[in-house]
């Protein structure tokens, strides 16, 4: 039985034999492999009278892919599953029409597919068996070797399955990028890359000439890898299918969230979003750890009587606590440090956070949706109807939250939330400045934290830097600790990441006193806040970082990088 037209054809001009057609057409069908191929393997035809003879039948322009330079080929379309299942390439595109080539010109149904997966006109271009095979090959194989990946991963990055991924084949561009096996797999092992380095972000970065990826690892950025530009395209639709955004929408920003499944009992949660620059999309994914929140206060790197003023603040009945640095400074595993120690069956805790990064069982939070009309004013105002013990609000934005915040302060609650500002005495200019009025501020704060993250030296490398003695006394040092200081620098291993490995908090605490609240009742500036603090006995952000580089903690590089001398 003649299960394929071209063998029809082949039959009806008697250039090959009935009994080996239909041997050779029984034999595609049952092990589904192209009928073009068997002929030439079959060696029943050569591959340019073949090609020779579908061009008379078809009319198809034929193209010899010696002569052919595969750079043409758009990247874009280039899809394993949908090649290999079809036995044809798209090789590149003119206006709105998409050329694909195809040694079997009769299979119509090739086409119409190519034209639903890529939303694209198609036309048939006519190339020679064994030239079509082998740029299938090397196309696809240099897929997978440009991006890094070997053999032996793939199995095993194959298997991890991200749930934000759309579950359904709905749509025909969705189903192509979940089935585009080596963007699949290179995605999966940039990330399971990132978790295992320790990466708090990942940027996927597109550029005229280049495409990078890089993670940020204790908090700088470091490049890891550069895939070929022309798959910058797919790498961002795949990592939009995985959280469930529009891979449609190129021109406006999206966000969206990855949980990615790596065995039944561990799962990563991972915050995505898109950017649209000059080149493409840039994506940036904050990997969301919840163990975080759950180290304890002992290990955030607070001095015992830091840690003693946050622990006797959070005790209070109402009041409240600010945190205050830049993007990335911690403050968001500050504050759930502090809600993991309110967290008992006998406190009513409410948290408004824009996004809700780490989901922690017994709090009730609500993620700010403006676009909806949620903001952090409404969520505020609900949850003062909602019995609370305590309220969190993930940053203070302007006039109105932080006069519904105050109020709540005021009224037997205690308030979390942070601003950004560069230190505890600015933050109290800061509230000035938005037209809080100086009694209000001044009688509800209890507490001001400002911290940065700073990179531990790695314990197994660092080595002691000597300095002289007008350096140390230049850097901040009292006379005092010059003369028993011990500090290290960075060196470097393969336990660490240029002489780095891990981070740890530099904190400012400062509480309201009697004489900071005359300050701010008076109107006073941060200055003379900040100078109040000091002779209050408040260590400074750079105090508390050189106390952290006499204890061998960070280098005095470091603490130049986080803090101001």
């Amino acid at each position: 039985m003649l299960h394929h037209s071209l063998a029809a054809l082949l039959l009806r001009d008697k250039l090959i034999p009935e009994e080996k057609l239909t041997k050779c057409s029984e034999y595609a069908w049952e092990n589904k492999l192209p009928f073009s191929a068997c002929l030439i393997d079959q060696k029943l035809i050569s591959p340019s009278e073949l090609a020779n003879f579908c061009y008379l039948e078809s009319n198809a322009p034929w193209l010899d892919l010696d002569a052919f330079n595969p750079d043409y080929i758009p990247q874009e379309f280039i899809n394993e599953r949908l090649i290999r299942k079809n036995h044809a390439i798209p090789l590149y595109m003119r206006g709105s029409v998409l050329y694909v080539a195809v040694s079997d010109p009769t299979r119509i149904e090739t086409l119409d597919e190519f034209q639903f997966r890529t939303r694209m006109q198609t036309e048939a271009v006519l190339v020679e068996e064994n030239k079509l095979q082998k740029l299938i090959d090397t196309v696809l194989e240099n897929d997978s070797s440009a991006l890094g990946v070997t053999a032996e991963d793939e199995q095993e990055l194959r298997e991890i399955d991200a749930e934000g991924e759309r579950q359904d084949d709905s749509g025909a561009v969705s189903a192509d990028v979940k089935n585009d096996a080596p963007i699949v797999i290179y995605i999966n092992k940039m990330l399971l890359d990132a978790i295992k380095r320790g990466a708090s972000d990942l940027h996927f970065e597109p550029y005229e000439q280049e495409y990078r990826v890089r993670f940020r690892i204790d908090g700088v950025l470091h490049e890891v890898a550069k895939p070929p530009v022309q798959l910058a395209g797919r790498i961002a639709a795949r990592l939009k299918v995985m959280s469930q955004l529009d891979i449609a929408e190129r021109r406006l920003p999206q966000d969206g969230r990855i949980k990615l499944k790596l065995s039944k009992h561990k799962a990563i949660d991972f915050r995505v979003s898109t950017l649209p620059t000059l080149y493409g999309e840039k994506i940036v994914l904050r990997i969301l750890d919840a163990a975080a929140a759950m180290i304890g206060i002992e290990s955030l790197g607070y001095e015992p009587d830091q840690q003693k003023l946050y622990e006797e603040a959070l005790e209070k009945p109402q009041g409240m606590i600010l945190v205050t640095g830049p993007t990335g400074s911690g403050k968001t595993v500050s504050l759930y440090t502090g809600l993991n120690i309110l967290n008992t069956p006998e406190r009513n805790i409410s948290t408004a956070e824009d996004p809700v990064e780490i989901n922690l069982m017994g709090i009730n939070q609500v993620q700010i949706n403006v676009k909806a009309g949620l903001t952090f004013a409404d969520a505020l105002r609900s949850f003062l109807r909602q019995d609370p013990d305590v309220v969190m609000v993930g940053e203070i934005r302007d006039l109105e939250t932080a006069e519904i915040a105050i109020k709540a302060a005021q009224t037997g609650h205690l308030v979390l939330s942070t601003l950004h500002t560069n230190s505890a005495a600015e933050t109290l200019t800061r509230l000035m400045n938005m037209g809080v009025p100086s009694y209000n501020i001044a009688g509800s704060v209890t507490l001001i934290i400002a911290q940065r993250l700073a990179r531990r030296l790695c314990n197994t490398c660092k080595d002691e830097e000597k300095l002289p003695k007008e350096e140390m006394l230049r850097q901040g040092f009292s006379e005092e600790q010059v003369k028993t200081a011990k500090i290290f620098k960075a060196v470097g291993c393969d336990q660490c990441t240029g002489g780095y490995k891990g981070r740890t908090g530099v904190y400012e605490v400062m509480p309201i006193t009697d004489n900071i609240a005359d300050l701010i009742m008076q109107g006073s500036s941060s200055l003379e806040i900040a100078k109040q603090a000091r002779r209050d006995g408040i260590n400074s952000l750079r105090q508390s970082a050189l106390l952290k580089v006499l204890k061998g903690t960070i280098s005095l590089a470091e603490a130049n990088r986080v803090t101001n001398f």
